[in-house]
């Protein structure tokens, strides 16, 4: 686990660059990937002041030819990828704005980068991942995902409701679970991130967290030891109900 080759989706700012920083900060290569390579770059070059082994790559994640390139130019810089931390993601209904008002295609928005980007960068990538000694794949979720603290009164988010969001995490969870289980018998572990509510512009300036800490989970999970858990939800290192 000294040193990795982690790519980081939806890198150039918020939780996603923070999480770059802190691994490169432990020692491995990231790789910053963004639709933008000019933030991707910008954001990288940053991380290069600081002595950090980071490197931009072009990845738009709704897009397969950018997908199959980013592929294509990882295998080529290093044969291989050992972590790859689906970090990016949207929200784009309005907090709370109601099941029976939110349009379809919010849905199927919200669905395109939240899941079906997801099966896409990481089923393209997995052929790199196989080729690790100790493949691990982070997807970020949330809590808003859980089914079982939507359905009880006294959870605490039990009145926080966007459909769209929600389903979309909750649907990316199933995916965690039914990948790590046609990977057991392999090295790759492959679990769900819950990042907290952190102060990024999905969170919002009244998120209780800080970046850093937001960060926290998806380095754990990048960088699990081989007796390390897989097919789970967690928020550092507490699991999470689905």
């Amino acid at each position: 686990m000294s040193k990795r080759i982690i790519l980081v989706t939806g890198a150039n700012k918020g939780i996603g660059l923070e999480t770059a920083k802190q691994l490169a900060g432990a020692g491995h290569t990231v790789l910053l990937g963004a639709r933008d390579l000019a933030k991707a770059s910008a954001a990288a070059e940053k991380l290069k002041g600081e002595g950090l082994a980071v490197e931009p790559i072009a990845l738009d994640v709704t897009d397969g030819g950018s997908i199959e390139r980013a592929v294509a130019e990882v295998e080529q810089r290093h044969g291989k990828l050992d972590t790859l931390i689906n970090n990016a993601g949207v929200a784009l209904e309005p907090w709370g704005s109601g099941t029976t008002r939110t349009p379809l295609s919010q849905w199927r928005a919200v669905f395109d980068t939240n899941l079906f980007a997801v099966v896409a960068v990481t089923l393209a990538f997995l052929p790199l991942l196989r080729k690790s000694e100790a493949g691990r794949i982070v997807n970020l979720s949330s809590i808003l995902g859980s089914l079982a603290l939507h359905a009880d009164p006294a959870s605490p988010i039990y009145d926080f409701k966007s459909v769209a969001y929600d389903s979309s995490k909750a649907a990316l969870n199933q995916f965690t679970t039914h990948l790590a289980h046609e990977l057991r018998g392999t090295t790759i572990k492959v679990n769900s991130a819950h990042p907290g509510w952190v102060k990024t512009d999905l969170g919002g300036e009244g998120a209780p967290m800080e970046i850093p800490d937001g960060a926290k989970t998806s380095v754990y999970l990048a960088t699990l030891a081989d007796d390390g858990p897989t097919g789970g939800f967690f928020h550092n290192q507490d699991r999470l109900p689905w």
